[in-house]
């Protein structure tokens, strides 16, 4: 199996942080493009002027901002990453980039920022695992 494009939603999470690190031993063994994502909760629609336009540059801002340690990374390993950062669901936004951008494999933490004590797998990992458009690799 030839695995050419890898997408690697983060939140900033710890387990984020360690899928991060596998992919980077992953794509130094076998070579593959890299998509880093974030999705970051919607705007909120009901604000109007100048308000609105302050949420916006704060969230993402923000997402830039949480972004930034594993752009470093990346950097730091010499391997280029193309990014995206969306507004959304983030179960829905990971599959519909892997699907749009034919990823071979997701690369993705067990749980995120939002885990639950209790809970086995993250609510956005179980939807990903159940609706994405390729292999799911979850790094505890």
């Amino acid at each position: 199996m030839k695995i050419e494009k890898i997408l690697l939603p983060v939140d900033g999470s710890e387990c984020s942080l360690k899928a991060t690190e596998y992919t980077l031993d992953f794509v130094n063994s076998r070579g593959a493009d890299i998509i880093l994502m974030y999705s970051h909760k919607p705007f909120p629609s009901f604000l109007g002027e100048p308000y609105f336009q302050e949420v916006h540059d704060k969230i993402m801002n923000n997402a830039r901002e949480m972004m930034e340690p594993f752009r470093e990374r990346f950097a730091a390993a010499e391997i280029p990453v193309d990014e995206r950062i969306l507004e959304g669901v983030p179960g829905e936004n990971i599959c519909r980039v892997a699907k749009i951008e034919k990823c071979d494999l997701i690369i993705m933490g067990s749980r995120g920022v939002t885990d639950l004590k209790g809970l086995f797998l993250g609510s956005v990992t179980h939807r990903v695992l159940h609706r994405a458009p390729c292999p799911v690799l979850v790094i505890k």
